[in-house]
């Protein structure tokens, strides 16, 4: 696949990332290599190949689920800058 300048001062533009103009040429070059590249796994058959979550077979440890010293809501709101209720109060970060 090949990307052009304009397409590149797009990605750039969404990916919030200043690209100078002389660089956009270069760049198109780099990124239609790379996407050129990933075209190729659409090759490679993984029909047959069994999902996995790690190369190397791990077993995590497993520890019993039991409560301990639970109930301390006031002790640990204690520190918070601002609570409501029984809860940590945070500020809005997000309209």
């Amino acid at each position: 696949m090949a990307l052009d300048t304009d397409a590149v001062r797009q990605i750039a533009h969404l990916a919030r990332v200043r690209v100078p103009e002389a660089d956009l040429e270069v760049l198109a070059g780099e990124l239609s290599n790379i996407l050129t590249w990933v075209e190729q796994l659409n090759d490679v058959a993984t029909e047959d190949v069994p999902a996995m979550t790690s190369a190397v077979a791990v077993s995590l440890p497993m520890r019993e689920d039991k409560v301990n010293e639970g109930d301390h809501e006031d002790a640990i709101l204690a520190n918070a800058p601002d609570r409501v209720r029984d809860f940590f109060a945070v500020p809005k970060v997000v309209d």
